[in-house]
């Protein structure tokens, strides 16, 4: 598979670093913005040179941009100093091609600043933000704790409305109120609500609108027909280029045939990553396909026996082993 070109992605990259200069966003994300995993030495420790290998593969199968520390990167189980950490390192590996976000979602809002502060000291290209969990705010709590952060930074910010995860749901007329702040470039939309997404899309505020790639909640299919920019998704760490062609927005019949093949095709997989809470699947697939990826921090544990099986099995029948070029290990790998 030759590399794809990165010029639209540069492009946005270069406006991404006027909008930091100028507080606005002049350009919007499109594509595929993939929810990277946290890979984990042996130890236990976090992985760097997994890091670089992973970000690697990524720019090269065409990934628009990737987010670190989502909660694909297990980021509530990972300690403040690790977090700081990692938007150190990391941020030394990107390039001109593919910007890098991280999460930076605190317990409140004053560490919430703290922490996009911190990134945008530390070289991030941009943070996402969701409400703090566990708290169970209001929705009008949570529309002034995101105007508030906005207010705090001139980092390009992004919302993941996933009330599954934090129990607060932003209607889309609070969503369409906190996007009028010229900070906020991305929303993803992890909700099971098509209405809510053409709502905002039809408001044509100026953020790349997204939809998690999770073919429970139904959301790609209608995203994308409508006008949305790409897919903020955690499959793409398994199939990046896949991902990169569903991701693709809309301007002819030619993105919509491939959009649908390419879909159709990878609904097992899909299914598949989304068959366990949020990274179980991916990550244990990732390690028994040889990807650096390593354990998952306890309590979660790796999926074996069938449950992985079905997983391999989907990878040889899409003939994305071949594709990839992964040496699938025996499922007694993740255990080792």
């Amino acid at each position: 598979m030759s590399k794809p070109q990165h010029v639209a992605t540069a492009a946005w990259y270069y406006a991404l670093d006027l909008a930091v200069e100028t507080g606005m966003s002049t350009k919007m994300l499109t594509g595929s913005f993939v929810a990277l995993i946290t890979p984990f030495n042996r130890d236990g420790s976090v992985d760097f040179a997994a890091f670089r290998t992973l970000l690697k593969f990524q720019e090269d199968q065409g990934t628009s941009a990737v987010l670190i520390m989502g909660s694909t990167g297990e980021t509530s189980m990972l300690s403040p100093e690790e977090k700081k950490q990692i938007i150190v390192e990391t941020a030394k590996m990107k390039t001109s091609h593919m910007p890098i976000f991280f999460g930076c979602t605190g317990n409140n809002t004053e560490s919430t600043v703290a922490n996009v502060r911190f990134a945008k000291d530390n070289g991030a290209d941009g943070a996402i933000l969701a409400a703090p969990a566990y708290i169970c705010a209001p929705e009008s709590d949570i529309e002034r704790f995101f105007l508030d952060v906005a207010d705090a930074t001139d980092l390009p910010l992004g919302i993941y409305n996933n009330p599954p995860r934090v129990k607060s749901d932003l209607h889309w007329d609070h969503l369409l109120r906190i996007f009028k702040h010229p900070n906020y470039v991305v929303h993803k939309e992890s909700t099971a609500r098509v209405g809510q997404v053409a709502q905002v899309l039809a408001a044509k505020p100026n953020v790349s609108v997204m939809c998690c790639d999770s073919p429970n909640l139904g959301l790609v299919v209608p995203t994308m027909s409508l006008g949305g920019q790409g897919t903020a998704n955690m499959t793409g760490n398994i199939a990046p280029a896949e991902l990169a062609t569903i991701s693709t927005p809309w301007t002819s019949y030619v993105e919509a045939d491939n959009f649908k093949t390419a879909y159709l095709k990878l609904l097992p997989l899909l299914h598949f990553t989304y068959s366990a809470i949020n990274p179980v699947a991916v990550k244990s697939l990732m390690k028994v396909l040889g990807l650096p990826s390593g354990d998952l921090r306890k309590p979660l544990s790796n999926l074996d026996g069938e449950a992985l099986a079905k997983g391999i099995r989907i990878v040889k029948e899409l003939g994305l082993d071949k594709q990839y070029g992964y040496k699938v290990a025996p499922i007694s790998v993740v255990a080792a």
